[in-house]
């Protein structure tokens, strides 16, 4: 394996920061959650910024701050809405493979509860179902590799990931 990254993408709850340090520890990576970055950078938390800044802000700080991060061997795992940042998915495609972790809907929505909690990217009155189905045609379009978690527990997913990525331990 180079010293290139492995980013990790995918709706809230899917796992990415779990799966990213198990994955990082395995590999020997550093690991980077791009949600701690945005928090340490903007010195709040997510849920503060876009209760007070708004969500089209939060994206763009969002977009700002991940185009513009340098990393080499790091796992980095990506807040949700990472997606809607055509700058941020350009500097992280150059500099790493892109992982989705896909899940169905289902599932995800089991495993989110409180999605109010979690400070994810969602318009008012915009439902989780319009939003998946907002957000799954562009994790796909970024995806150098789709990871099908169904069934799957954190360890059957890293392994599938080092599987798909083609990594030897």
């Amino acid at each position: 394996m180079n010293s290139k990254n492995i980013v990790l993408i995918g709706m809230p709850a899917v796992g990415k920061s779990t799966v990213g340090v198990i994955l990082a520890k395995l590999l020997g990576y550093r690991f980077i959650d791009t949600d701690l970055v945005i928090q340490e950078k903007e010195g709040t938390l997510l849920k503060n910024i876009i209760s007070e800044c708004g969500i089209d802000s939060f994206i763009e700080i969002e977009n700002k701050i991940i185009s513009g991060l340098k990393a080499k061997k790091s796992v980095i795992s990506t807040g949700g809405s990472v997606i809607y940042g055509t700058e941020a998915m350009k500097n992280l495609g150059e500099n790493g493979t892109i992982v989705y972790l896909k899940l169905d809907y289902s599932k995800l929505k089991y495993r989110l509860g409180n999605i109010k909690n979690r400070g994810v990217v969602i318009r008012d009155g915009q439902s989780l179902s319009s939003l998946y189905k907002e957000r799954v045609p562009l994790y796909e379009k970024y995806a150098d590799v789709i990871i099908d978690e169904n069934g799957c527990n954190i360890e059957k997913t890293v392994e599938k990931i080092i599987d798909g990525l083609h990594i030897s331990l």
